[in-house]
């Protein structure tokens, strides 16, 4: 065993000198330095103190790094929805402004500092089993998060996919080589290559385009709400624009607007880093979600093996949502980072209770205040887990009912008295919608596309995507194979593994089989994310599924065996999911990044909600030209309303009209026309669209007061 220890004067000063960095790259806005520096030190260092005043020395390098970001990001929000308040409250209308938020971290740098001094004579910094050495293989994995950057910006600038193809095919065959070869990739370099990896694929997809990109998902509100912390420098708990009843829509706004992850943290972010807001999204978010499946490495790798976790932690990012989808739901990333960490504290052995109880106090608020489905799911999870155990006789040391007491006090008090109430009251109302939609049991189509595809039920465009389709029916395969293979060995004592992770794996499962058989449940999350969160669980159990079937036909397991056939499967899944097949061979391809270039725009710009210079500049314009509020007769198709109108316009959509063949404009009537409207000659309603000229009576008597030769605005004749 090799550690790293300093003497606590070391430490001290140490984090005084980055402190003093960062405060001089910032307060001189040093370019460049101030973001890099600025992101390590407030994703690393809070954090890492806290490790330290805890001294959870029981942690390895993995755990110590994890920790420390998700008790820094913790930290962030905590702190920051503190100096809100009290500032507020002593008069102060701008507390998330730059000089408050300093002097709260340049004292908890220092006090923390002058702390972990006091406590001890030397601090260990971490612990290896073994003195590093260089693999060059390795350092390969290197070179992924470089292509998939400047791919994505060759993308950009001359619509060539070409470095974005090479990447995967690199991903893909390091991948099988870090399987097969032990000597080329050690097991304590797997956290490094999925960090790699993971890093790739998201900044890959992130990076297309300058501006938010909303992937079909809920980016727009979530930027709107944190612009309006931000311009406002105070979060406050309410949005006044919001109806005394608001639409399904407001609702929305109300929920994510009582999500501090979206709302005090990327305040905070961009008050100290001050970067562009827009590459804050892009930059900061996916960066942080790639800690994600290290964090799930960790947690498998105790119970299924170094090897057989880094392959579980592959599917995991394997699969589409991971990099698509899930870049749209920012307060949903900064929620799975802290659903890991909750799940290595309470499973985690020779863990102090006092820094247990601490540590799992934070990661819920973390939860509860970042994503409130998740919030939910996990509650669930717990409650199921205490419950089983109590039934089956077997309480549990690690899951306790006094955890779940704290979680529920915690979780139904942030969300009765923030925003209205208005998150408790959507768990009510999806309740009684799932409720009242049980009476269509039998009616298949009541489980919603998704579901349908996933069961093979829904016709297969093309060759393609049957073949796309049998591979992920074959890893879903694999985990029921898996879990019933894992069950059948644990009932016959060949296996040990501790209860409470059985259990939880199990109420995956069920879970899984819930959201497909109970009609409308899975539409109130959407099915993948609803399968995203369960390969939690579910992941391994794919790799499980490999070796029963190996066992079965051999007697006794080989691993390369298995591993080779986990390769057979993952490798061409990872294929398709990224729609590299799709790309290669010319078929419709889903993938922005790789295929945007010949995407059709009213699937581009209608569905997937891609916005453009032109777009950008025509909302910022009208919004700082014309006053928007409610009643206004703002007109805009149903894509410009949820995207860029929302996103750069900064107008609340409640405010924004749909443009359809029976509008009809009022005198004070303004009208804005995106690229997909004015170049396309298309306006998207709904499933439906029509072509501009369709609409030549709505444009009678309106003037161009703004173009730009692709977005244009009209209004009445003066």
């Amino acid at each position: 065993m090799f550690e790293v220890r300093w003497k606590t004067e070391s430490f001290l000063l140490f984090a005084l000198l980055l402190q003093v960095t960062f405060d001089v790259t910032m307060l001189f806005d040093v370019p460049v330095a101030n973001q890099v520096i600025g992101i390590l030190y407030l994703t690393f260092v809070p954090g890492f103190i806290i490790v330290k005043l805890l001294k959870l020395d029981e942690l390895d390098v993995l755990e110590i790094i994890l920790f420390s970001a998700g008790l820094s990001v913790a930290f962030l929000m905590i702190a920051g929805l503190l100096v809100n308040e009290l500032l507020f409250l002593f008069g102060v209308s701008q507390p998330l402004s730059a000089v408050p938020l300093m002097i709260v971290l340049n004292s908890f740098t220092v006090v923390g500092g002058v702390l972990v001094y006091l406590r001890s004579e030397h601090v260990k910094i971490f612990r290896v089993s073994e003195p590093f050495k260089t693999y060059p293989f390795a350092l390969l994995f290197l070179f992924l998060p470089i292509l998939s950057i400047v791919g994505a910006m060759y993308v950009n600038a001359y619509q060539n996919n070409s470095l974005l193809l090479f990447m995967i095919i690199a991903i893909s065959l390091l991948f099988v080589f870090g399987v097969l070869s032990k000597r080329l990739l050690p097991s304590k370099l797997y956290p490094f290559a999925l960090l790699m990896i993971a890093i790739a694929i998201l900044y890959h997809a992130s990076f297309i385009s300058n501006y938010i990109n909303p992937f079909g998902s809920d980016v727009p509100i979530e930027y709107f709400l944190f612009r309006t912390t931000a311009n406002n420098a105070h979060w406050s708990s309410t949005l006044p624009f919001l109806p005394t009843s608001p639409s399904i829509i407001g609702a929305d706004y109300g929920r994510e607007n009582s999500m501090l992850a979206i709302t005090v943290l990327p305040t905070v972010w961009l008050t100290l880093l001050k970067m562009d807001s827009t590459w804050m999204f892009k930059l900061l978010f996916p960066f942080i979600f790639a800690f994600v499946p290290l964090g799930l490495y960790q947690f498998w790798q105790a119970y299924v093996g170094k090897k057989y976790a880094f392959i579980s932690a592959f599917l995991f990012m394997a699969q589409e949502t991971f990099y698509s989808e899930m870049l749209g739901l920012n307060r949903q990333i900064i929620a799975e980072l802290f659903f890991v960490l909750l799940l290595l504290v309470m499973l985690k052995d020779k863990m102090k209770p006092v820094n247990k109880i601490i540590c799992f106090m934070i990661f819920s608020f973390g939860l509860v205040t970042s994503h409130y489905a998740l919030a939910e799911i996990f509650l669930l999870f717990v409650i199921f887990a205490v419950a089983s155990l109590i039934v089956l006789k077997r309480p549990s040391i690690k899951i306790t009912v006094s955890m779940i007491v704290l979680f529920f006090a915690v979780m139904f008090a942030w969300y009765i008295y923030t925003s209205g109430a208005a998150t408790f009251n959507s768990f009510l109302k999806f309740g009684s919608n799932v409720y009242g939609h049980l009476g269509d049991f039998f009616n298949p189509a009541s489980r919603g596309q998704t579901v349908l595809t996933g069961l093979g039920l829904a016709e297969s465009p093309s060759i393609w995507n049957t073949v796309s389709r049998y591979f992920a029916y074959l890893t879903q395969a694999l985990i029921v194979v898996g879990f019933i293979g894992w069950a059948r060995e644990r009932v016959r004592r060949r296996i040990r593994v501790e209860n409470e992770y059985f259990i939880l794996t199990f109420a995956a499962m069920v879970l899984l089989a819930m959201v497909i058989l109970v009609p409308y449940l899975a539409n109130t999350l959407n099915m993948t994310r609803f399968y995203h969160i369960l390969l939690f669980f579910l992941a391994p159990l794919c790799v499980m599924g490999v070796g029963f079937i190996v066992r079965l036909l051999s007697k006794r397991e080989k691993e390369l065996v298995v591993s080779a056939l986990l390769l057979v499967v993952l490798v061409p899944f990872f294929l398709f999911q990224t729609e590299f097949v799709f790309e290669v061979t010319g078929s419709n391809s889903w993938s922005i990044p790789l295929s945007g270039y010949r995407m059709d725009t009213r699937i581009l710009y209608g569905h997937f909600g891609y916005t453009d210079g032109y777009n950008v500049y025509g909302a910022q314009w009208l919004s700082r030209n014309i006053y928007v509020r409610e009643n206004s007769g703002l007109y805009a198709d149903d894509s410009s309303e949820s995207s860029v109108l929302t996103t750069y316009g900064m107008i609340y959509v409640g405010y924004v009209n749909i443009l359809s063949n029976r509008t009809t404009l009022t005198d004070i009537g303004v009208v804005y026309l995106s690229t997909l409207n004015v170049v396309t000659g298309v306006i998207p309603f709904g499933g439906l669209s029509w072509n501009t000229s369709e609409l030549s009576s709505v444009f009678n008597d309106l003037n161009t007061i703004y173009t730009n030769g692709g977005s244009e605005i009209y209004n009445h004749s003066p």
